[in-house]
């Protein structure tokens, strides 16, 4: 079955001969026609960019093993919006830690590049922490993408005071985490249960028991 699918010389012939004909209840030769030219097309085009310069090549290689990601993870659709959301927020809270030296008439500043780093460390933690949680009560996408939002909140403020940005993003960070991580609730029933036995032993030592 196999030979006579993908082997000889009249498979071919009609696959060529249902493309051509493009018979419109052949969902097959429709889709595959269009299929072949955007993928020539777009081919043509990452060898044009990636030839044209170092910073270019490089650039089309990091796309294109995103891309693959991408295409491997879209059954794991949490995961894929995790590592997705991830460099977004990486490149805008870079930018602007990168503007806000701009505004300020600074170039090359070790503060914005501290920042900056600081920022990808929050946005891998923000990451890890959604999946070093064994039992996370939401979804782990989400939690990632609402820490991102907080990151790149963070950052519009870091642009006018870059020395607090990672401190408040580390702080924006840590309180999404336990909050859609239950750490919150855990905080409280741990609580609860302690005012408790602190209650049970005052009852206990009072003298009119």
């Amino acid at each position: 079955m196999a030979a006579g699918v993908f082997g000889g010389r009249s498979s071919i012939t009609g696959i060529l001969r249902r493309v051509v004909r493009q018979d419109r209840s052949d969902h097959f030769a429709v889709k595959l026609l269009p299929r072949v030219v955007f993928g020539l097309a777009a081919a043509y085009t990452l060898f044009y960019i990636a030839s044209s310069s170092a910073s270019a090549f490089v650039g089309v290689c990091v796309v294109s093993v995103l891309g693959l990601i991408c295409w491997l993870l879209r059954i794991r659709r949490q995961l894929l919006l995790a590592l997705v959301s991830t460099p977004v927020t990486i490149a805008v809270t870079g930018y602007m830690a990168v503007m806000g030296d701009a505004a300020r008439g600074l170039t090359g500043s070790l503060v914005s590049g501290q920042a900056a780093f600081g920022y990808w460390a929050l946005a891998g933690i923000a990451m890890l922490g959604a999946w070093m949680v064994k039992d996370h009560p939401g979804r782990r996408g989400v939690t990632v993408v609402i820490a991102d939002a907080v990151l790149i909140v963070t950052s519009f403020v870091g642009a006018l005071v870059p020395e607090l940005s990672v401190a408040i993003g580390f702080l924006g960070v840590v309180a999404v985490l336990a909050a859609r991580g239950r750490g919150i609730a855990a905080v409280r029933r741990r609580t609860g249960a302690l005012v408790l036995r602190l209650r049970g032993a005052r009852n206990r030592s009072s003298p009119g028991e």
